[in-house]
């Protein structure tokens, strides 16, 4: 039972916690409805006017919808009078009263997101803090925030703000059990997350995302128990015909004049791969964030869950399989190494939100710059290297070429000005301070820093064949395997089929003179070359990982998803999805046209398995902080030779063999072949 092994993974907080959050969101409606007061004072107001000022706290998120669990975020929302502002009063005057307090830690203000947010911790627990400002002097105690009536003359971050607390109130009205609802969702967040698709900022679903999407599945199957739900809901996203979307009621008439989804009369809401429409008005897209890399990351996470229910269904899984955490680390060749470095604790708290809130961005300029031959798959967790002298994080992005476009020798995928780009937009950041820093490198598999693992240390081969053996034999046995853990499988396969070595000719030297190298020494392995120490990117992209193309979507030629422009704004033809989703939950027959049009997923036995080979060579970010290294004009001693500036990144893709010229102050040419 679905339930049963929520409760058996601790996935339910105490009741001396509940009773803590129920202390901690008291003490904090005291500080505001207290720092309103001081400001009314301040502003001259009468007497009468300051004994009335009030400031009202709202819950929202997964504590509002009773899904919390364990050590969860609280989310919050300070609804203020007209007089006091989200700019100075908010992010300055109440940032400092906080700052001051002894029970606050990790406080980190995050004014210039999609909704401006306070984060901290009060007394442990984790609280996000909102601020609306609405249009009265005085904010009553029972104030009706679902009233419409709230969002006159109020700005769009304000009505954002206001519609988190909307929007729940309106899941829980249009679900037709809440019960079901909240243990499904629990299931589903609890999936997400160890699955690595449970980030909002980073490009995949958020929680109320994740909301909706359960929400709308539990209207398809009113009657249906938590652990129907969930493989329920696993088989109508993996049919879903994204950027088809997903509506819990139909979309409200403007009434105010805010901006609305409507891909009718709105362009850019045609270019959004996974709108998720919320409830409230005025309605929105909430997974706007969505990129074409993080929908297939997702779309392929829906097929594994949907997989794996249906061995649970027959007894060949246990319900564990279905949560065995993605084996990011052995799923790709090649990855992006984002390390983030501050002179202090907090200021690496400050400095990561930042950087964390703009890793999007990165996936989406690889994209551009690469046509989308390129794919990227951004990883929502932070790593941290305890050894560093400085507060350190970091996150991986896994790299890999185009799934069904064969490797072009010669191919070169040249990044330098796209990570250039991204730094350059990091180093806006308004709070900068001293010592903090940031590098962007490319890192191939077995390049990867220890502390990623959870042991700490790399597994040795022959622990993973281990570890393969038990998790299955092949990607076409799905039904005999009880750990349902097909992507390590198909992913490690390559390990213990790497037979080439790969050896770098220096085929000149500098003019320059900056390096001096020996003749023996132009045969240099690149074994050898990290054996030196240098924390260079140069790698082989030998995209090897065996990929498995088993899309719910249309197919083109290669297997990827086909997505039309026009569909985002067809809305007969949206209504029509939905009509067939319906169809299914209510058992009635398919209408044939629909079936012909939405049927499209192969048979698992049948999904695709090729492998890519490709060659990769690239060079490091040049960091100035502790910790990272700058090669430029460093005498290298015979043991081995640097083949790229540490302050380029490119990436070369080849079949065979490729040849690759540098244009740095090194001007090292350098070729890259194969050898048995």
């Amino acid at each position: 039972d679905a339930g049963q092994f929520l409760v058996d993974s601790g996935l339910y907080e105490t009741k001396e916690e509940a009773e803590q959050r129920q202390e901690v969101l008291g003490r904090i409606d005291q500080i505001v409805k207290a720092w309103v007061k001081q400001l009314t004072r301040l502003r001259g107001y009468t007497d009468q006017t300051v004994e009335e000022a009030n400031a009202v706290l709202f819950t929202f998120g997964s504590y509002r919808l009773g899904v919390h669990g364990p050590g969860a975020d609280v989310d919050t929302l300070c609804v203020g009078p007209s007089y006091v502002n989200r700019e100075e009063d908010f992010f300055i005057i109440l940032h400092d009263l906080l700052a001051e307090m002894e029970e606050v830690t990790e406080l980190q203000p995050v004014p210039d997101a999609h909704v401006p947010v306070m984060k901290f911790r009060f007394l442990g627990i984790s609280i996000d803090l909102l601020y609306a400002s609405i249009s009265l002097l005085v904010v009553p105690e029972d104030l009706d925030i679902s009233n419409g009536s709230v969002l006159h003359d109020v700005d769009e971050q304000t009505v954002r703000s206001l519609n988190g607390c909307r929007v729940a109130d309106q899941i829980l009205k249009l679900v037709p059990n809440a019960e079901h609802f909240r243990t499904t969702l629990r299931c589903l967040k609890f999936w997400a997350k160890r699955r690595g698709v449970y980030s909002n900022v980073t490009g995949f679903l958020g929680g109320v995302n994740w909301a909706l999407l359960v929400a709308r599945v539990c209207q398809l199957y009113p009657n249906a128990i938590p652990s129907m739900l969930v493989s329920r809901f696993f088989r109508v996203y993996t049919l879903w015909r994204w950027p088809n979307p997903v509506m819990l009621c139909s979309i409200e008439g403007d009434k105010l004049g805010f901006s609305m989804w409507d891909p009718r009369k709105n362009p850019r809401d045609r270019l959004h791969h996974m709108p998720i429409i919320t409830p409230a008005y005025p309605c929105m897209n909430s997974s706007y964030n969505v990129s074409i890399s993080t929908l297939r990351v997702m779309i392929e996470q829906f097929q594994f869950g949907n997989r794996t229910c249906e061995e649970i269904e027959v007894s060949k899984a246990h319900w564990s399989a279905l949560f065995e955490p993605y084996p990011f680390f052995a799923s790709y060749k090649n990855y992006l190494q984002v390390d983030i470095i501050a002179a202090d604790a907090d200021d690496l708290l400050a400095w990561k939100g930042w950087v964390e809130s703009r890793l999007r961005q990165l996936t989406l300029k690889i994209e551009r710059d690469t046509n989308g031959m390129l794919q990227c798959h951004p990883y929502p967790h932070v790593y941290t290297d305890m050894s560093r002298q400085f507060p350190h994080c970091a996150f991986f992005t896994g790299l890999q070429r185009k799934e069904g476009i064969s490797p072009q020798e010669g191919q070169q995928f040249d990044i330098r000005g796209t990570v250039d780009e991204f730094r350059q937009d990091i180093n806006m950041y308004v709070f900068w301070k001293p010592g903090m820093d940031i590098s962007v490198a490319h890192v191939r598999r077995r390049q990867l820093p220890t502390y990623v693992f959870p042991e700490g240390h790399r597994r040795s081969r022959h622990s993973r064949h281990l570890n393969q053996q038990q998790a299955g034999k092949a990607n076409d046995d799905v039904g005999k395997s009880p750990s349902g853990s097909i992507e390590e499988q198909l992913k490690r396969k390559h390990d213990g089929e790497m037979g080439a070595v790969k050896r770098v000719k220096c085929a000149s030297e500098s003019p320059q003179k900056l390096l001096s190298v020996s003749p023996e020494l132009c045969r240099t392995s690149f074994h050898e070359v990290v054996k030196m120490g240098f924390s260079s990117n140069l790698a082989d992209v030998d995209n090897n990982a065996p990929f498995t193309s088993c899309s719910g979507q249309d197919n083109g030629e290669n297997g990827d998803p086909v997505v039309s422009e026009d569909q985002g704004g067809d809305l007969s033809r949206q209504v029509s999805s939905q009509d067939y989703i319906s169809s299914l939950a209510m058992n009635e027959p398919e209408p044939m046209d629909l079936v012909a049009e939405w049927q499209h997923a192969p048979d698992p036995s049948e999904c695709r398995v090729g492998v890519v080979e490709t060659c990769l060579e690239e060079g490091t970010a040049n960091g100035s902080s502790e910790g990272f290294l700058n090669l430029t004009g460093v005498g290298v001693e015979v043991e081995a030779v640097p083949i790229v500036p540490s302050n380029q990144t490119f990436v070369v893709l080849g079949e065979k063999e490729v040849v690759c010229s540098s244009s740095s102050n090194w001007n090292l040419n350098c070729e890259v072949s194969n050898s048995v």
